[in-house]
């Protein structure tokens, strides 16, 4: 199969069953601006893409949301047992984007679409939800273009800084997923240099 449009991205999710029970149980949360971020939706278009049978293991299921009138990390958590409760055996992590720009000491999000945005890789730039008829919803704030075409890039945010684009550096180098997807090329920067394809060991986000 193959993905050529964020069309063909929502198909490939609507049409896989885990995914959607997933995405049905973070909805009945009903957390303001909710998504399912990042791995979650990057390496179902990799796995793909590159013809592999069954999925590849996510060490999270991303769940965030904008709240900031409550920033509490113990709601986060206390929100994270309720999405155990439903569906259990999974890796659930939840995060309020309202208070995750400390994190690579940037400015603070305006919404999770931005939260997305400022993700170190474009790749990982990625969000999906549920509309109120269960439709899926795909968020791409720096489009798809590097997600479908198995290149993985920094987002304008890590490249701004040299402080930033250590922080992506050291992040791609680190979860290696050139191993896991060994039709990848990672790029230390938008430039045409890009970082070796030796396979080391696998780690997924």
């Amino acid at each position: 199969m193959n993905i050529k449009s964020e069309k063909d991205i929502i198909r490939v999710i609507k049409e896989d069953e885990w995914m959607m029970e997933l995405l049905k149980a973070a909805k009945l949360l009903n957390l303001p601006d909710w998504w399912i971020c990042a791995g979650f939706v990057r390496s179902i278009i990799w796995d793909v893409l590159h013809g592999y049978k069954e999925r590849t293991l996510l060490k999270d299921i991303d769940v965030i949301y904008f709240d900031p009138t409550n920033m509490e990390e113990d709601l986060e958590k206390e929100l994270e047992e309720q999405l155990k409760n439903m569906v259990p055996n999974i890796p659930w992590s939840v995060k309020n984007q309202a208070r995750m720009h400390v994190i690579n000491n940037l400015p603070p999000y305006t919404s999770s679409v931005d939260g997305i945005a400022n993700f170190p890789e474009t790749v990982t730039a990625l969000g999906v939800k549920l509309d109120s008829q269960d439709n899926v919803i795909l968020a791409a704030p720096h489009g798809i273009k590097d997600v479908i075409h198995l290149e993985v890039r920094p987002t304008p945010i890590f490249l701004t800084t040299e402080r930033l684009r250590v922080v992506y550096e050291e992040r791609v180098r680190k979860k290696d997923w050139i191993s896991t997807w060994t039709k990848l090329k990672v790029f230390h920067s938008l430039k045409e240099e890009f970082l070796g394809e030796k396979p080391h060991d696998k780690e997924s986000y």
